[in-house]
């Protein structure tokens, strides 16, 4: 090789179009609303939750991800605006470190939890 030569390089590899699957939507979306200070669990209420279903559902739609998550939330936090963190840190999730576009979110809060002793 001659010494003035630059060196042979690869071509940069393109990325190809990310395949999600749906399981991990669901348990990143989990994990994002968790992430709101005044998320208890990220479940349905009442006595028996796992009887009413998942309490994430995701559907992805001409290229959009919009989401329904049940939460119960930590007693002394005003709903309203955890409701606002919870649907922050969804979009935040979906379209940073999932790559999808967001669509509509919907947060259900249903129920406050913790007042046990």
């Amino acid at each position: 090789m001659h010494p003035d030569a630059a060196p042979h390089q690869a071509p940069e590899a393109r990325p190809g179009p990310l395949t999600v699957s749906h399981s991990v939507i669901v348990e990143m979306v989990r994990v994002a609303a968790l992430e709101a200070p005044g998320v208890l669990k990220v479940s349905r209420g009442g006595p028996l939750p796992w009887l009413a279903g998942s309490p994430v559902r995701a559907r992805v739609s001409d290229g959009r991800v919009s989401v329904r998550v049940w939460v119960v939330a930590r007693p002394g936090y005003k709903l309203q605006p955890l409701a606002a963190q919870v649907r922050q840190a969804i979009g935040a999730t979906v379209e940073r470190l999932l790559g999808l576009e967001l669509g509509e979110v919907t947060v259900v809060v249903d129920g406050v939890g913790g007042w046990h002793k």
